[in-house]
């Protein structure tokens, strides 16, 4: 109990404060590292060195990459964003894609309930025919 009375208020805000700038300095290299190996028209090596010094050289490292590829960062993160998007697109219309006999199905049904006229039926099976 007497080292919860030596904790005072300022000690404990000087620890929530630690606790944050270390939160931010993990989220910053692992943004660094994400972006460098999002890269594809980098080496390898180039690649091997970045970390290598990203390693034992933190702090000076991560302020250099950002000066040096942070213009194309958010470059990068945009186009993989947009390629996620584009495979999440083409995988919901594959999944939610339904034969033609599905829907020649659903439009008997309709013309059968009378919402459908035999005219619009016959335009709409060759509109999905051809």
């Amino acid at each position: 109990m007497l080292v919860l009375a030596d904790f005072g208020l300022g000690e404990a805000l000087l620890t929530v404060l630690t606790i944050f700038f270390f939160v931010i300095w993990i989220w910053i290299l692992i943004t660094i590292l994400s972006d460098l190996f999002r890269d594809h028209e980098t080496s390898g090596w180039t690649k091997a060195v970045w970390v290598l010094f990203l390693v034992f050289l933190p702090f000076l490292t991560a302020l250099v990459y950002l000066i040096v590829r942070g213009g194309g960062m958010r470059d990068r993160t945009i186009k993989a964003q947009a390629e996620a998007k584009q495979h999440m697109d083409s995988y919901i219309r594959e999944t939610t894609a339904s034969s033609p006999a599905d829907e020649l199905h659903k439009l008997n049904d309709l013309k059968g309930k009378g919402v459908l006229s035999s005219e619009e039926f016959e335009r709409a099976k060759a509109k999905l025919l051809a």
